[in-house]
């Protein structure tokens, strides 16, 4: 058994903490300062609240850091000074992953990339958690015997990371793209007769669009920041970059249920209520 602390349990946290739990390692999180939401899901994947963010690092084996992706690098700043092993799971670019490795592995923890492929795990082939890094293999083991796939891609951190760019600048990529062209198709007035048209010789975007706008209604606030990361990754490999910072743009003017409109954290990510 392990103890695991994840930071913090949304929706992907909660399940993967799931499964960790029902394979039998000690799962817990910090309550303090959470939303009643967050509790909720914590509590319902059975995770032992260890109150402050302090007591959970003292208490913690392994860190697990699923938010955000423009949250990560102050969420390893948040537990500087753990001497565990830390496992980013965000879905951040292989520059980014090297900043938040500086912070944990100065604090004197190990460190571990991680990549995320797929949905919150509840059943088998569906969740791949991509690794890289020295201690790689341990977590992958810690994933034994569930549901959830820990594939390790290499020794070296960013390995896991530069996959799962590569892989959300197709998927949430063309989600902007098809966003994007319905929206100029309706200014222009052929929104229904590019419906008609696509239904008869491209019928995978008609589903596709209507796929990309439940996804952007429910949780496109959070991939503003993803976008600007798979531009980065597009940068430094010689790549042009503005798909995916146009991609952003598209996030960015999705409605945030619940959230008050044009309010931006200091990274131009929408702020949740």
């Amino acid at each position: 058994m392990t103890a695991i602390g994840i930071l913090h349990p949304g929706d992907m946290g909660a399940a993967l903490a799931a499964r960790l739990r029902e394979r039998g390692h000690d799962v817990r999180w910090s309550g303090d300062g959470r939303s009643p939401q967050t509790r909720e899901r914590a509590e319902a994947a059975g995770l032992r609240d260890a109150g402050s963010l302090a007591a959970l690092t003292a208490a913690s084996d392994v860190l697990l850091s699923v938010c955000p992706p423009h949250a990560a690098v102050d969420v390893a700043r948040a537990v500087a000074g753990f001497t565990g092993l830390y496992v980013d799971a965000n879905a951040i670019a292989p520059a980014t992953v090297e900043i938040v490795r500086g912070i944990v592995e100065h604090g004197g923890a190990r460190f571990v990339d991680g990549g995320i492929v797929g949905p919150p795990p509840e059943r088998a082939a569906t969740t791949r958690v991509y690794l890289s890094g020295a201690d790689a293999a341990l977590v992958g083991d810690a994933f034994a015997g569930t549901c959830v796939e820990a594939p390790v891609l290499g020794p070296e951190p960013g390995t896991a990371s530069a996959l799962k760019m590569a892989y959300a600048a197709w998927t949430k990529g063309t989600a902007a793209m098809l966003l994007a062209i319905s929206a100029t198709a309706r200014a222009s007035g052929v929104e229904d007769a590019l419906m008609h048209e696509w239904s008869r010789s491209q019928p995978d975007a008609v589903d596709r669009l209507a796929a990309a706008r439940g996804s952007a209604e429910r949780k496109g606030w959070r991939w503003v920041g993803e976008m600007a990361e798979i531009a980065a990754t597009f940068a430094a490999a010689g790549q042009p970059d503005g798909f995916h910072r146009a991609a952003a743009e598209v996030f960015r003017s999705q409605p945030v249920p619940g959230a008050r409109p044009g309010r931006l954290d200091a990274r131009g990510a929408p702020l949740r209520p």
